[in-house]
């Protein structure tokens, strides 16, 4: 056998080699599972250290009114955490409001809006976090709290 041809059956069969690998890597990831399910890049974790902190206190009275502004101290393992803030009255969503907590997002939240002009509402803040491929990961940590009117 020539050196060509020795050389040739080298490479195909390191070619099928890495055909076979690369088609059994997605398999052996999803067997692995994990408390975050099959697809999941991470087992982020975070709490809130806290209820809301007043941003803005229209009344001075430190509680959460309507009209005020609060934000959130949060601990996260995850390079990218968020909090979304979901308020209602009455059963029905006055606010939804998402914004990242890292690098240099805005994270005040304005207890009111087009919809929410005044009244008390109840309010859940949730902390999750989205992985590197932007996959939404499991929620971290929850707190509810009330919204005085």
């Amino acid at each position: 056998m020539d050196i060509t041809k020795t050389r040739a059956a080298r490479i195909a069969f390191s070619a099928v080699t890495l055909v076979v690998a690369l088609g059994l890597v997605p398999m052996a990831l999803a067997a692995k599972g994990g408390k975050n399910g099959p697809n999941s890049e991470s087992g982020y974790t975070g709490t809130f250290n806290g209820p809301p902190v007043m941003a803005v206190d229209q009344n001075s009275d430190g509680h959460p009114n309507a009209g005020d502004s609060v934000t959130f101290n949060v601990s996260s393992s995850a390079p990218y955490p968020f909090v979304q803030l979901s308020c209602s009255q009455n059963g029905s969503q006055v606010v939804q409001e998402t914004l990242g907590f890292f690098g240099s997002w805005s994270r005040t939240f304005y207890l009111g809006g087009m919809v929410w002009t005044s009244g008390a509402a109840d309010c859940t803040a949730t902390l999750y976090s989205v992985s590197f491929s932007g996959a939404t990961e499991p929620t971290e940590a929850t707190l509810n709290f009330h919204v005085d009117g």
